[in-house]
């Protein structure tokens, strides 16, 4: 067995300053008489808390708890903490030790500064967590603590708010990186700092590539931890077999028996002792393992073929040949969840398997089925990749990072990068789905196939256009699907390419706004006004439609017409008459009385009566007189 033992593994720069500031403390306060409090416990570490307490190190959780207790120290724990809280303890008359670890202090200036620029505040991170706390402590506007995805995506701030974005110094940066992504989508005014302790990253970065390369991971560190934990949670997305401990007390050694390779790594709270006590044993097991191995028959890995003995709901006895009965449980039978395997496996098959472990500590032999079927399934996933053949399988597991298939056992990982040909927010639709990929890369041996969907999408799609444009010609009358629509226009799929309806060839009339005309999945008929090279330019002019064709009949000098105020001028109001056909009546045309300008006696929107005095059909231009209909009525007047 080979352990590889993380280079960031154990105490952080800033939990180790911490921790020996409080030990120091103990020493020198001793000697004066004078107690040493800690705001907390000092890390998230039992053991080194407990160790602290027994050399005089109190644990207080707030400042009322000072009160009635002897003046002494106080250290603030690297995590930091609020404003509030140093203004509590000075008051009460005790000196404070800081030990604010300098990341978080950077955070707390941040976001103070970040507030009298009228930024509000949001913190990624565990609102639970008492650096996370901290923080709130130090924002003079509002703050919210995002954690998630959905809570990213319900987020909702005001439209004028401006917003600045940190992190907890322990958050994973690739969660950080998509719910920042998420959040940016919605188009406020964000600045965004990434507050990451670089210590912490690299800690992240190093346990994910040791935990792609082993056969089992451990990650040592306290069950309060959050950066253990987010250690944990990198380290099991890359190796299944992965171990939170927090002590060698609570690690079964027997379960590495059938391993070569072993990763361990710890979380910045995890004292170095405990570290070397879990590399040692391991170390150890791997001398005696290799010499108990020398004496078998068999060997762990071997292929064996055995007779079924005994059936089981949740394991399978085989009689292999050997002194001992190979024993085949449930979960090294399928990846089903509480299969019955009375209903798969009859006494008498004759079945072959692959030897996990010679000794299982009851004398039998561990073998496993699926993980024989896996390797055969890796063949046949060899053979895809060398063919570059398409293969269809069933999605089982909808992940953060993408989608994982099942091809004859073998697991094929589909980043959410390659599942689709645009950005899919939310891939649990492909969950129980059938889809079709090729694999890209294949290396079994650091667990990566990959998988991708979206080159035979953009493939499919290259295919339809091509089609597509063959199809097409300047002036065809084409079927669509409203696919977006914008300010300026709207996108129209027509089945292998979009194509722009502008807002200007929407209608023969004015359109204000394209969103009151049409909505996204909408139907529409359009033409085919212009194509240069991938460009398609649509309209919805058709010409059988052009108000013109009859404008010269309509309005003839002369002819009385009604229309509605559509805009004004200093010189005039534009009348439409009908969509796509304007008039202009001039401010003299208005009144035979003096009027300034035509919104002292017109609004857009109001119906007006007037009479055609000039009609240009070759330059569209219609000129009409209300002044005109006046001077007859008052003629006859002035006769009379």
């Amino acid at each position: 067995m080979e352990v590889m033992l993380a280079k960031s593994a154990g105490f952080c720069p800033g939990v180790k300053r911490a921790v020996d500031m409080v030990y120091t403390l103990t020493t020198e306060q001793h000697r004066k008489g004078e107690p040493v409090y800690t705001y907390g416990p000092i890390i998230h570490n039992d053991e080194v808390v407990r160790d602290l307490e027994s050399k005089g190190a109190k644990v207080i959780h707030s400042p009322e708890e000072l009160d009635g207790l002897p003046k002494g120290t106080v250290v603030i724990r690297s995590h930091g903490v609020a404003r509030a809280v140093y203004e509590a303890i000075e008051a009460r008359g005790f000196q404070i030790a800081d030990a604010t670890c300098p990341f978080v202090k950077r955070i707390h200036k941040i976001v103070e500064e970040q507030g009298k620029e009228g930024r509000n505040i949001i913190i990624i991170g565990n609102p639970e967590h008492p650096e996370v706390q901290g923080i709130q402590g130090w924002c003079l506007t509002p703050s919210v603590v995002i954690q998630d995805i959905d809570e990213a995506e319900q987020f909702s701030p005001k439209d004028s708010e401006k917003l600045c974005i940190i992190s907890q110094t322990t958050f994973n940066y690739n969660k950080f990186k998509e719910l920042v992504e998420i959040l940016s989508e919605k188009g406020y005014d964000i600045n965004c700092v990434n507050s990451i302790c670089n210590a912490t990253a690299v800690r992240q970065e190093e346990a994910r590539e040791i935990a792609s390369h082993v056969e089992a991971m451990i990650v040592i560190g306290d069950k309060s931890s959050s950066n253990t934990q987010k250690l944990y949670e990198i380290s099991k997305k890359a190796c299944e077999n992965t171990y939170y401990i927090q002590t060698l007390v609570d690690l079964d050694l027997t379960a590495f028996e059938s391993m070569r390779y072993v990763g361990i790594t710890a979380g910045a709270s995890t004292p170095n002792n405990i570290i070397e006590e879990v590399h040692t044993a391991m170390s150890e097991m791997s001398f005696e393992q290799l010499l108990e191995a020398s004496l078998k028959t068999i060997r762990n890995g071997e292929v064996v073929e055995g007779t079924v003995i005994d059936v089981k709901e949740d394991e399978i006895i085989l009689n292999i040949g050997y002194k001992a009965d190979g024993i085949i449980t449930r979960n090294e039978y399928s990846n089903t969840a509480n299969l019955d395997l009375t209903t798969v496996v009859n006494v008498g098959d004759t079945m072959q398997a692959k030897v996990l472990k010679v000794n299982d500590g009851e004398g039998q032999v561990l073998l496993t089925y699926k993980r024989l079927l896996a390797e055969r399934g890796n063949k046949r996933l060899e053979e895809a990749y060398n063919n570059k053949e398409v293969l269809t399988a069933k999605v089982v597991n909808v992940l953060d990072g993408g989608l994982s298939v099942v091809v004859e056992e073998a697991r094929v990982f589909i980043p959410a990068s390659l599942v689709s040909d645009t950005y899919e927010k939310n891939l649990g639709k492909y969950d129980g789905q059938e889809i079709s990929f090729v694999i890209t890369e294949f290396n079994p041996r650091k667990r990566r196939i990959i998988g991708d969907r979206k080159q035979l999408l953009l493939a499919e799609k290259a295919q339809k256009q091509k089609e597509l444009f063959e199809r097409i010609n300047i002036g065809d009358v084409v079927e669509g699907k409203v696919k977006n629509v914008t300010d300026f226009g709207a996108f129209i799929d027509l089945g292998g390419a979009d194509g722009l309806l502008h807002i200007s060839e929407m209608s023969w009339g004015r359109v204000e706004n394209p969103k009151k005309l049409l909505k996204v999945g909408d139907d529409i008929t359009v033409l085919i006004k212009d194509i240069q090279g991938e460009k398609i330019a649509l309209s919805l002019k058709f010409a059988d439609q052009n108000p013109w064709l009859t404008a010269a009949e309509k309005y003839a000098v002369g002819n009385i017409v009604e229309g509605k105020v559509a805009r004004m001028t200093d010189f005039g109001a534009f009348i439409e008459l009908e969509p796509g056909v304007d008039a202009l009546l001039h401010v003299s045309q208005i009144s035979r009385e003096h009027v300034e300008k035509p919104a002292d006696v017109l609004q857009v929107g109001q119906i007006i009566t007037a009479k055609v005095v000039d009609f240009n059909e070759e330059e569209r231009k219609i000129s009409l007189s209300i002044k005109a209909m006046e001077m007859p009525a008052r003629e006859e007047t002035a006769e009379e």
